[in-house]
């Protein structure tokens, strides 16, 4: 998430938001909203009294939960079941309420979940000139991420490379794509035909990385997921490993009827 402009509070962000988009009579988590009662509830457990677990924990330790969280979202996203996701997103949501009652006791952070989503709100208004009176104009997606990036740009002087801001702890495959796709915008094109000189049974792992990269590679240029096409495959092992795991206890139970039938 992009951090205040040098100079800029927490409660400049606020208000700033809070002048660009009006706010609706009945607009907020109030005690009566659903949002409103976890927000207290994390409060409640939080708090002198509360839940020992929860008040001893720190962001750092909660990370853990986080990634975890996300990961299981996505499985629920990907498999179309919308209790699932509910309940998913709502660990996820959890977890943002968690951090910003966190910070909202430590000293030195002092900001709160209100202040986080003025945050995101002048973020989003600032990303989308197109849509809240700027300057820019935009038809289509690609219109839009097209000037995405001149945008950032603005927002992060003090980025240097395409490649800063990329988070280091994503997946493996996942990383391999976002910085091809980053290093396309400084015009480094990685050539998206297997290298030739990757043995197709690598030996070592820095033969596996090269062979795994130029998949990658080869298969952003047509439009493919690799991350999320290797959890499908992978799913897919796991639904063949469940069958023969059912299969053998039909017969394992056949037997045992067999062999009862025979005590007989």
């Amino acid at each position: 998430m992009r951090q205040p402009s040098e100079g800029a509070s927490v409660g400049d962000i606020r208000n700033r938001a809070q002048a660009i988009i009006p706010e609706p009579a009945a607009a907020g988590p109030t005690e009566a909203s659903a949002l409103g009662e976890l927000i207290r509830t994390v409060a409640l457990l939080r708090a002198p009294g509360g839940c020992p677990w929860d008040a001893d924990q720190t962001h750092e330790s909660l990370v853990q939960y986080l990634v975890e969280e996300s990961w299981e979202l996505i499985d629920a996203i990907e498999s179309g079941d919308r209790d699932e996701m509910i309940e998913e997103l709502g660990d996820v949501l959890y977890q943002v309420l968690f951090h910003a009652d966190i910070a909202a006791h430590t000293p030195g952070e002092d900001f709160d979940i209100e202040d986080v989503a003025a945050h995101m709100t002048a973020k989003m208004v600032s990303r989308h000139p197109h849509v809240f009176g700027g300057d820019r104009t935009a038809e289509t997606a690609d219109d839009v991420v097209s000037f995405w990036e001149d945008l950032k740009a603005d927002e992060k002087p003090h980025r240097t490379s395409v490649l800063d801001g990329i988070p280091r702890g994503m997946p493996a495959l996942a990383l391999a794509q976002k910085v091809i796709g980053k290093a396309e915008k400084a015009g480094v094109v990685v050539d998206a035909v297997p290298d030739a000189a990757a043995p197709v049974t690598p030996a070592t792992e820095d033969e596996l990385g090269r062979l795994l990269f130029s998949l990658v590679a080869s298969a952003r240029s047509q439009g493919l997921d690799a991350e999320r096409a290797l959890r499908h495959a992978v799913r897919g092992f796991e639904d063949e490993v469940r069958a023969a795991e059912r299969a053998a206890a039909r017969a394992d139970a056949g037997r045992a009827a067999a062999d009862g039938d025979a005590d007989r």
